[in-house]
């Protein structure tokens, strides 16, 4: 048998993938190509990161549709194991003027 760290992670379609640790930029170049006019604030490392993301396109969303947006972009790698733990802040640009992540505000 082969040693843990060669096998798939999951039985699903993916599984002869194998398992690789994200990078922050990655995650952001992902959002970025399925997230039209959205601008993307990522931190965190290996398979744990924070989204914080800034665009028209939550105005109106109730907070779980805002959530939904995010992890349905995301759905593919979280299915993969790729990303395990992903918190989401989501604001309008307006929100974000005094939202306590935005360092400018």
């Amino acid at each position: 048998m082969p040693p843990a760290a060669s096998r798939p992670v999951a039985s699903h379609s993916h599984a002869s993938q194998e398992f690789r640790l994200m990078l922050p930029s990655e995650v952001k170049a992902l959002l970025e190509a399925r997230i039209d006019d959205c601008e993307f604030h990522i931190q965190g490392e290996g398979c744990n990161f924070q989204v914080v993301a800034v665009g028209e396109v939550f105005d109106g969303l109730s907070p779980v549709k805002r959530q939904q947006l995010i992890y349905g972009a995301l759905s593919a790698e979280i299915a993969s194991g790729a990303l395990h733990a992903v918190s989401i802040k989501t604001y309008t640009p307006a929100q974000w003027q005094s939202a306590p992540e935005n360092a400018s505000a």
